[in-house]
């Protein structure tokens, strides 16, 4: 086996997961993916010299860390809206575009497991990569950050901490409760709201698909918590509450049923859809991505990134085949256990 054979055999099995982590740090799948590329050319580098005082994983970790906080002094942290400001508070006005923010992104499931990775293997991998926790963890300072994912998402020893980011046991435990009651502060509390079963979940994507593809606003908002949040970046400007959400649907972003077609995905561990809107030619194109967060009270929250490039990362393609609306699935205002046994499901990941 020649060296280089010998290096792919030892690392290769961790890249998916050194993703995850390089993601949970920066908080955008592509510079995460210049990291992990950067990890191991700095890996294959050092190789000769590896000496195997400490695990491969480890030592993999070590440089992914490394490389991740110079990355953070660099280009500072990346929020989403509600992270800059308070909601807007009118609906129906003018909104403020900010295409200068280096804002979070999302990062598509597919990129953190493989197809036939062991249940529990991918439950692991998407620890700590939902939304609301990766954009809390943009208020922590670098440092912070690596201690909190190292400790409580990965579940390293302090001393392994300690040694991996040079520093002392007591300075790791000192930074990690500083760093806990922080993110306490900035996490919202849906995240803390479990998601209803599978069954529920399905039929609840389905009628919102539904809705939002037949411009359906009534549909829509009966489908959202009070506390509702929507936010749009590039887009400064977001907004909280059911009824605000709902006058800005209605003012802002629905025009005619069949304006917008969504294709099921998941990102962050959450469902998501990739979006494509019909323009003049009547051909529908790349749109934005959602990414949801479902509770057993509704959706508390809607994050759109209008940015048509992310399709690409989920396997999408830029155009969408025509068709005229899907019909409104026959369903109570809140479907029961066996509910989605009644509608064409579509095929939603796992």
């Amino acid at each position: 086996m020649t060296a280089s054979e010998d290096f792919a055999s030892l690392t290769g099995q961790f890249r998916r997961e050194l993703l995850a982590h390089c993601y949970r740090m920066l908080g955008s799948a592509d510079e995460a993916e210049d990291l992990v590329q950067e990890t191991y050319l700095r890996a294959w580098r050092a190789y000769q010299g590896f000496e195997g005082r400490s695990s491969v994983r480890t030592w993999l970790y070590r440089i992914a860390t490394n490389a991740c906080l110079t990355a953070i002094e660099r280009r500072g942290r990346r929020p989403l809206p509600s992270g800059l400001g308070g909601p807007g508070e009118d609906p129906a006005g003018p909104v403020v575009a900010a295409p200068e923010v280096p804002w979070l992104q999302p990062i598509p499931d597919a990129l953190l497991a493989a197809p036939h990775d062991d249940p529990a293997e991918v439950a692991a991998s998407r620890a700590g990569v939902r939304l609301a926790m990766v954009a809390a963890l943009q208020y922590l300072s670098a440092r912070q950050r690596a201690m909190l994912i190292l400790r409580d998402v990965l579940d390293w020893p302090a001393a392994e901490v300690a040694a991996m980011l040079d520093t002392t046991t007591t300075a790791v435990n000192s930074g990690l409760r500083r760093a806990r009651a922080q993110l306490a502060r900035a996490l919202p509390e849906e995240d803390d709201v479990a998601e209803p079963a599978e069954p529920e979940l399905r039929a609840l994507l389905d009628r919102f698909a539904v809705a939002f593809e037949n411009g359906d606003v009534t549909t829509l908002t009966a489908l959202l918590r009070e506390d509702v949040a929507l936010e749009m970046p590039p887009i400064l400007t977001w907004f909280a509450g059911r009824e605000d959400v709902r006058r800005f649907l209605a003012s802002k972003l629905f025009g005619t049923p069949g304006q917008f077609r969504l294709v099921p995905t998941m990102a962050n561990g959450q469902p998501a859809f990739a979006a494509y809107e019909r323009e003049h030619d009547g051909v529908y194109r790349a749109h934005a991505a959602l990414v949801l967060t479902v509770t057993t009270t509704g959706v508390a929250r809607i994050v759109i990134f209008l940015s048509p490039g992310l399709l690409g990362a989920f396997g999408l393609p830029q155009e969408y085949g025509a068709g005229p609306p899907r019909p409104a699935p026959a369903l109570a205002a809140t479907p029961g256990p066996g509910a989605a046994a009644e509608l064409a499901v579509p095929s939603w990941p796992r």
